[in-house]
């Protein structure tokens, strides 16, 4: 009888099974951690178009929040990535995993200069392993971040009153 060197087919199979549970195990992590990650960077960019509207307002604004986030980028507040994740761009693009809403209303005798942004994720309501983030986020004037889960719904801001409904403030 021949001396045979190598793996017989059952010690493959049983190499391949172990590393088809590793992977059963960590791919769900992998994807938690990158919508985790896209829900850091939406806020993180939610502080950066606020901060960027009160530099506006205080220097070339004359009392009025930027128009858009076009206008910020313009006045070199926000970076081009950023201005081109708002929904009102011609083909707005994503910035990781979300897209912004941005609204303004300039100031009359009667009512200071308002604005607000909303970011939902691209994925749009998907709970599922495509999702690009699990929440919904919005930050107006005052400067509190909101959020609210993909199965409850978008924010809402009321326009004359400012009160946001749906969402929670964000504990941090």
């Amino acid at each position: 009888m021949k001396n045979q060197k190598g793996f017989s087919l059952i010690e493959l199979l049983i190499v391949v099974v172990i590393i088809g549970i590793i992977a059963a195990i960590a791919i769900p992590n992998l994807l938690a951690a990158r919508r985790s990650a896209n829900e850091a960077s939406a806020t993180s960019a939610l502080r950066t178009l606020h901060g960027a509207n009160a530099t506006f307002q205080a220097s070339v604004g004359k009392g009025n929040f930027a128009a858009d986030m076009a206008t910020l980028n313009t006045n070199q507040l926000i970076d081009k990535v950023l201005a081109d994740a708002s929904t009102a761009a011609a083909t707005p693009a994503s910035k990781s995993g979300y897209l912004f809403t941005y609204s303004h209303a300039d100031k009359s005798s009667t009512a200071p200069s308002l604005f607000d942004v909303k970011a939902a994720p691209e994925s749009g309501a998907s709970t599922t392993f495509t999702a690009t983030g699990t929440r919904y986020f919005l930050i107006s004037e005052e400067g509190v971040i909101y959020a609210a889960s993909v199965p409850t719904g978008a924010c809402v801001i009321d326009a004359t009153t400012r009160a946001v409904t749906v969402c929670a403030p964000l504990n941090n």
